[in-house]
């Protein structure tokens, strides 16, 4: 509305939050591509008719960490509950062997004090296993198979202990849940940056607590064929990429713009604004570090179908200094400006002279304005 009457230029125009910007559609009834990957990184992939399923039970720790909390809990619960029930069995039995349940003088000695009915003999046996002595139960000196099955109950008890408490606390500790606070911009873009044809994205770390040694790496997911005619539905492309400290590891304090080059050996080089919607590709980001508090290794993944690229699009500044400090406004995350950009593939740009002649282009066109035009170059 304020861009009509002329208020504000459109060079100067914000789109909204990233999250609403769309992209104009080349085709209305193409179908959705299916993801490879979610945008809350989950991958998007079902294993069915798995036969060696044996192979879960060797690790099972690992099988245990992975269930859902529901099925941890009836599991942590029944671990303690059936092997109080076993041990109270045995420890019934021991007292009926020995005569325990019957009623003698005062000269008699059981195997274990207090013991008179299957209901005593449960008790008994969660007092020895979680070691809480209540005083009127115990095992004494006339049965070495008491003192034999005690030692056992024990032994059972702390590794029952160790596993079900470190399973709960793996799964309270998981590294996924420090990737809550990694953030992505939901789009991508597409401009010239230092002369350049670049994709780009931006990410973010909610927190103060940093991610040490963090690493960023892409992936170009699409449908190829084989000069032999193989079809590779998801053939997975490693693309390069230009940190903005200039090394494989990024100092993630602030939101940074990661950005890839589209050169010759990038596989957008020959895609154009055209052919990027009507070509089904997706570009996995993959966002690797260890967790400064606990050391533990987090990964945070997003991905990006073909309408989510925003071409001729770039974003805006969300640092300011602000009283001797950096402060850094999250409502722009998502935000992007529109840009000059040549609406060809990279390959058609270098074909035509670069950035240069499209910079001389742009130069030579007419303006009655202000307003930035689209340049298109020809494109064959």
């Amino acid at each position: 509305m304020l861009s009509r009457k002329g208020l504000i230029p459109d060079d100067y125009l914000l789109t909204r939050l990233a999250e609403d910007v769309q992209q104009p559609k080349f085709k209305a009834s193409k179908a959705r591509k299916a993801r490879f990957v979610a945008k809350n990184g989950t991958c998007n992939v079902a294993h069915t008719n798995i036969r060696e399923q044996g192979r879960f039970l060797q690790d099972v720790f690992t099988t245990l960490v992975d269930l859902k909390w529901l099925h941890t809990l009836i599991i942590f619960t029944m671990s303690f509950l059936c092997s109080w029930l076993l041990f109270a069995m045995v420890w019934w039995l021991i007292a009926f062997a020995h005569g325990d349940l019957d009623q003698k003088g005062d000269d008699f000695v059981p195997c274990v004090t207090d013991i008179h009915s299957f209901s005593s003999a449960f008790l008994f046996s969660i007092e020895v296993q979680v070691t809480i002595g209540f005083g009127g139960r115990m095992v004494t000196e006339e049965c070495l198979s008491a003192i034999v099955v005690l030692i056992i109950q024990n032994i059972v008890g702390l590794l029952i202990n160790a596993i079900m408490l470190g399973c709960i606390f793996m799964k309270t500790a998981q590294a996924n849940r420090r990737a809550e606070t990694l953030i992505f911009s939901k789009h991508a873009v597409i401009s010239i940056r230092n002369n350049k044809l670049c994709f780009m994205i931006r990410l973010g770390d909610l927190r103060k607590s940093m991610i040490i040694s963090a690493t960023v790496r892409m992936q170009v997911v699409r449908r190829t064929t084989t000069s032999e005619g193989e079809v590779v539905p998801l053939d997975q492309i490693d693309i390069h990429m230009d940190n903005p400290v200039g090394t494989n590891g990024i100092f993630l304090v602030v939101p940074l713009i990661i950005c890839h080059v589209i050169d010759k050996d990038s596989p957008l080089y020959e895609l154009s604004p055209l052919d990027l919607q009507n070509n089904e590709i997706e570009v996995v980001v993959v966002l690797e570090g260890v967790v400064e508090t606990t050391g533990i290794t987090t990964q945070a993944r997003t991905s990006y179908l073909s309408e989510e690229i925003l071409w001729g699009q770039r974003f805006v500044p969300t640092i300011s200094e602000e009283e001797g400090m950096y402060a850094v406004d999250y409502s722009k995350f998502g935000n992007t400006v529109r840009v000059a950009t040549p609406s060809c593939s990279a390959k058609k740009l270098d074909e035509k002279g670069g950035i240069a002649r499209f910079k001389l282009q742009e130069h030579a066109t007419p303006r009655p304005s202000r307003k930035k035009r689209w340049v298109n170059l020809p494109v064959e």
